[in-house]
C-alpha cells in the first residue's frame, strides 16, 4: 500500500533510539490516577505534549508497563481512551503523543524522543515493558521505533504495517494487528499477518479505516500479557492463562466457517504453546484443514487476497500510464472500466465477500490519488465512482 511516514534520516533514528535506551525513573510527579489527562507537557520540551492514563492503583513501589500511542491526526487523548479499561485491568501506563501526525517523520522522531525522556522521569516503568501503538500513520510511527530497538516488547498496528509497507519474516517483538472489513489498508495487513513468522496476531472486525473496538483493543493487551508470560518478561499467571484460553475456546465454539475455526485454532496453539496443553486444538486443526471443502475454503481466501493486491497494483499501473502520451488514452478507458465495475460492486445492497474487496480496492485507490495522478479526467473519475453515502 501507500506509505504514509517518510524513511526516517539516521541521525533522527539514533537519537530516538539512544533516548529509549537505559530507562531509570525518578519518581512520579503529582498527577491524577484514574483519569485521562489531556495535556501533559514534556519538562525538557515544552512544545511537546502527551494525553496520559495512570491505572488507579498506580505508586512508585512496583514498576509498570508502558504503551506509548501515536495518531496519524496528533489525537493523542483517543489513542488513550481507546486502551483506558485495558490498561486499568492490567496495569498499563499509556501515553498519547499529541504532537506526532503524519507528514515529515522527524516531527515524529522528536514526539516519541521527548514522550520517552519525559515518562521514564516521572514514572516507575518496568523496560522490559514497553509497547507501541497508533494508528494508520500513526501505527507507521510505532513500527519504525520499534524496528530500530531490540528493546520494545510488542506493536499492537491497526489500520497500517510498516513505515515502507513491505511485509518482513520476522521481526524482534510481538506484533497485534487490527484491520477493518472496508479498511483500504486490509490487504496490507492481510500481507503482514501472512509473511510473519515470529509471535503476531491479526484481528479483523467489521468496520473501515479505524481505531479497533473496545474488545479488540482489550483483546491486544491481554494477547500482549500471553506473550509476556511466554518470553519471561512477566512472571506466568496460571489463573490468568486459563481464563484467556477459556476466552478462546468460546470463540472457537461459536465459529460458524470451518475455514475461520481452523485459523483460530492455529492461532490458540501458537498462543498458548508451552503455557498449557494445546495438543487436542493442534490435532483439530490439523484434521480440519484436510478436509477437501476446508483446504478449498483456504485455498479460495489466499487467492482472494492474492487477486486484491493484483487488482491494486494492476491500477496503480495504470494511474502511471496517464503520465504518458502515448498510453493514456487506452489507460484512461481501461480504468473507468474497472472504476465502473467496482462501483457496481461496491453499492450492493447486500453485504458480501465481494461487496467489502470492492470498498476496500476504491477507497485504497482515492486515498493520495491526487499525489499519484494529476490528470484531471482521471480525478474526476474518482468523484463520479466514489463511496460517498456508502
Amino acid at each position: 500500500m501507500i506509505p504514509i511516514v517518510s524513511r526516517a534520516p539516521r541521525i533522527l533514528v539514533v537519537a530516538v533510539l539512544l533516548a529509549l535506551c537505559g530507562a531509570s525513573a525518578e519518581g512520579a510527579q503529582d498527577l491524577a490516577r484514574g483519569i485521562i489527562i489531556d495535556d501533559v507537557k514534556c519538562a525538557a520540551d515544552r512544545g511537546e505534549s502527551y494525553a496520559l492514563y495512570l491505572p488507579s492503583t498506580y505508586s512508585i513501589d512496583r514498576k509498570w508497563n508502558l504503551l506509548i500511542a501515536f495518531h496519524p491526526g496528533a489525537r493523542g487523548r483517543l489513542m488513550v481512551e481507546k486502551y483506558q479499561a485495558a490498561a486499568e485491568q492490567y496495569g498499563y501506563i499509556v501515553a498519547g503523543s499529541n504532537t506526532s501526525r503524519n507528514g515529515p517523520w522527524s516531527v515524529s522522531a522528536a514526539a516519541a524522543q521527548a514522550m520517552w525522556g519525559d515518562l521514564r522521569q516521572r514514572f516507575s516503568i518496568d523496560a522490559q515493558r514497553i509497547y507501541m501503538t497508533g494508528l494508520s500513520g500513526g501505527a507507521r510511527v510505532a513500527m519504525q521505533v520499534a524496528l530500530g530497538n531490540n528493546n520494545i516488547a510488542g506493536v499492537i498496528a491497526s489500520s497500517a504495517g510498516y513505515p515502507d509497507s513491505q511485509p518482513r519474516a520476522t521481526v524482534p517483538f510481538a506484533v497485534f494487528g487490527t484491520t477493518g472489513t472496508e479498511d483500504f489498508n486490509y490487504i496490507e495487513m492481510r500481507q503482514l499477518d501472512r509473511k510473519l513468522t515470529s509471535p503476531h496476531y491479526l484481528s479483523v472486525f467489521n468496520g473501515g479505516h479505524t481505531l479497533p473496538p473496545h474488545a479488540v483493543a482489550l483483546e491486544a493487551i491481554e494477547w500482549m500479557e500471553l506473550q509476556a508470560m511466554t518470553s519471561g518478561r512477566r512472571t506466568r499467571d496460571d489463573a490468568l492463562v486459563d481464563r484467556l484460553l477459556e476466552k478462546r475456546r468460546q470463540l472457537i465454539a461459536a465459529s460458524t466457517s470451518a475455514g475461520d475455526t481452523v485459523h483460530l485454532l492455529e492461532a490458540l496453539v501458537s498462543d498458548f504453546n508451552g503455557l498449557r496443553d494445546v495438543s487436542p486444538e493442534a490435532k483439530r486443526a490439523k484434521d480440519l484443514s484436510k478436509q477437501p471443502d476446508v483446504k478449498k475454503a483456504l485455498a479460495r481466501e489466499r487467492v482472494a487476497d492474492d487477486t486484491e493486491a493484483r487488482m491494486l497494483g494492476d491500477i496503480f499501473d495504470l494511474e502511471a500510464g496517464l503520465a504518458d502520451e502515448n498510453r493514456h488514452g487506452a489507460s484512461l478507458i481501461a480504468l473507468r472500466e474497472r472504476l465502473s465495475k467496482l462501483a457496481q460492486k461496491a453499492g450492493a445492497n447486500d453485504d458480501s465477500p465481494e461487496r467489502s474487496q470492492a470498498r476496500r480496492v476504491l477507497r485504497a485507490i482515492t486515498v493520495g490519488a491526487a499525489g499519484r495522478a494529476a490528470d484531471r479526467e482521471y480525478l474526476k473519475l474518482l468523484e463520479q465512482y466514489g463511496l460517498r453515502g456508502r
